[in-house]
C-alpha cells in the first residue's frame, strides 16, 4: 500500500509543485513535499501535524531531541513546538516526497467520543513506522485528488477517518490531548492560536494566561512543557520566521520586514535574526540568491 501511495502523491506533486517544492492538494490541510537535493536547516514553529516519508530523508530536531527518518516512516508532531529540519538526502534522480497532513483540531474534538482513550502518555513528537491503516486511509484519498466530483463527496469522510486513525495510532494520547478543550494542550492551543494571529502587536503574559485560563505562573510552566520555550521566545521566533519569508520569498527590504513584524528597532531585528539562523539578514538575502 504505501508503495501505491507514494505512485500516486509522486505523480501529483510533479505535476503540480510550486518553486518553494510545495504541492497543494484538494484537500484542506493535505500537502506533498518535494525536493530534489539536500537542504539547508529550517526553523520553523509547525502546527500539529503528521509527515509521512515517502522516499529521502529527512531530520528533525525539537528541543532536546533529533530524529532521523526515512521511507516507510511517519512523524507526529502533537503541539506547536519549533522545528529545526533538514533534507538529508534528495536528488534529481531520487527526489525527496513528503505526505504532509496537519491535524485539525476540531475533528479530533468531534471524535473524542468515538476513540476510547489510551492509557499512559505519550511524547508530543515521534517517529514510528507507517501505520497501515493510516497509510490504507490516506491512498483512497490520494486516488481522489485528480476527482473532484468524488473528492466533493467522499473527501471529507475520508480526512475524519485519516484523523480517526491517528487517534487509534501509537501518538493517540498526545493527539488527543489536542482536542480536549480543558487539557493543559488544548488551553495552550488556544494561546498558540492567538499568537500565530496577532504575532506583531506585543502582548502581555498576564493576557495570555488569561485566554489560557491561569495562573501566571502556572500558565509559564505548562506553556513551556508544551512548546519547549517561554511564550516571549515562540512570539519572536514567529515574528523572525516570517520576516525572513518577506525577504527571502517576497523581496521585502531588512527595515520593511523588521517593521512589518513588529520590530521597532531594525538593529535588534538584524541581532536577534542573525542569532536564530546564524547570519545577519543582509548576508542570509545574499546567500539565498
Amino acid at each position: 500500500m504505501r508503495d501505491l501511495l507514494f505512485d500516486l502523491c509522486r505523480r501529483y506533486a510533479d505535476a503540480h509543485v510550486d518553486r518553494s517544492g510545495v504541492a497543494v492538494t484538494p484537500v484542506p490541510g493535505l500537502t506533498i513535499i518535494r525536493a530534489l537535493h539536500p537542504g539547508d536547516l529550517q526553523a520553523a514553529i509547525n502546527r500539529p501535524l503528521m509527515a509521512m516519508l515517502l522516499q529521502g530523508r529527512k531530520r528533525v530536531a525539537t528541543g532536546t531531541e533529533s530524529f532521523e527518518y526515512g521511507p516507510g516512516e511517519a512523524m507526529v508532531i502533537a503541539a506547536d513546538v519549533p522545528t529545526l529540519s533538514q533534507i538529508t538526502q534528495a536528488s534529481l534522480r531520487h527526489p525527496y516526497y513528503s505526505l504532509v497532513l496537519e491535524l485539525d483540531i476540531a475533528i479530533l474534538r468531534e471524535l473524542q467520543d468515538a476513540v476510547p482513550a489510551k492509557q499512559g502518555g505519550a511524547p508530543c513528537v515521534g517517529v514510528e513506522p507507517m501505520n497501515a491503516d493510516v497509510t490504507d486511509a490516506a491512498y483512497r484519498l490520494a486516488r481522489l485528488f485528480e476527482q473532484p466530483e468524488a473528492m466533493a463527496v467522499l473527501g471529507d469522510g475520508l480526512r475524519r477517518e485519516l484523523h480517526y486513525w491517528l487517534l487509534r495510532s501509537v501518538h493517540g494520547p498526545a493527539i488527543r490531548a489536542l482536542g480536549a478543550a480543558d487539557s493543559h494542550s488544548g488551553r495552550i492551543s488556544r494561546v498558540v492560536a492567538m499568537l500565530r494571529k496577532e504575532f506583531t502587536r506585543t502582548i502581555s503574559v498576564d493576557e495570555l494566561a488569561e485566554v489560557a485560563g491561569m495562573s501566571v505562573s502556572v500558565f509559564h510552566q505548562h506553556f513551556r512543557a508544551i512548546t519547549t520555550i517561554s511564550p516571549l521566545q515562540f512570539q519572536k521566533q514567529l515574528r523572525l520566521i516570517h520576516a525572513r519569508r518577506l525577504m527571502l520569498v517576497d523581496g521585502a527590504g531588512i527595515a520593511q520586514a523588521a517593521y512589518t513584524v513588529g520590530y521597532a528597532s531594525v538593529s535588534q531585528f538584524t541581532r536577534e535574526y542573525a542569532r536564530m539562523f546564524g547570519a545577519p539578514p543582509g548576508r542570509d538575502k545574499r546567500m539565498a540568491t
